[in-house]
């Protein structure tokens, strides 16, 4: 993917009306508090597979002390942090998985081309690839900074068997 092949082109959505809340947000994903990397669903498009949303980083993200010192830049892992709860939203608003919950199952063909400091608005599109219910999504994702990519990649989400989880959660408290 050529690094200026958008996904979809900012001007198909309106990043200044919101489709989806915080709050619609956690009805759907079970990030809480420091992990929570969405602001708001500015667009979805079903026929084409295409969701968009943002993160707005602050001055107040966990990470902006110590990464790093007096130059703060959001971790790349946050950024694919992001692109993965966008596509899991996206996955479980619309049933494509038939999971409870969907969780990191890769990423492949990730790059990282811009910084992303504070006070930026990280733009996540992610694009359907493909689905195999029950087993796993594939989708392509592009972060942007107003109109730049700053990372682009492949994503894949997986059902997380909950059920085992939750025991292990007990057994360990």
């Amino acid at each position: 993917m050529a690094p200026r092949d958008y996904i979809i082109h900012p001007s198909e959505y309106d990043l200044d009306t919101a489709i989806a809340d915080i709050h619609e947000i956690r009805r759907w994903n079970r990030q809480r508090f420091e992990m929570e990397q969405l602001t708001a669903i500015v667009h979805e498009d079903q026929s084409r597979g295409l969701c968009v949303g943002y993160k707005d980083v602050t001055p107040d993200e966990f990470w902006v002390r110590g990464h790093f010192p007096g130059v703060p830049l959001m971790p790349g892992v946050l950024m694919c942090e992001a692109a993965a709860q966008l596509s899991s939203y996206y996955t479980q608003r619309r049933n494509l998985l038939d999971a409870e919950v969907v969780g990191f199952g890769g990423l492949e063909e990730v790059r990282f081309r811009e910084p992303v400091r504070p006070g930026d608005r990280l733009v996540i599109a992610v694009e359907r690839v493909r689905v195999r219910p029950k087993a796993m999504i594939v989708c392509r994702f592009q972060g942007l900074v107003r109109e730049s990519i700053v990372v682009d990649g492949v994503i894949k989400g997986v059902p997380l068997p909950i059920e085992l989880l939750a025991q292990v959660d007990k057994a360990t408290t």
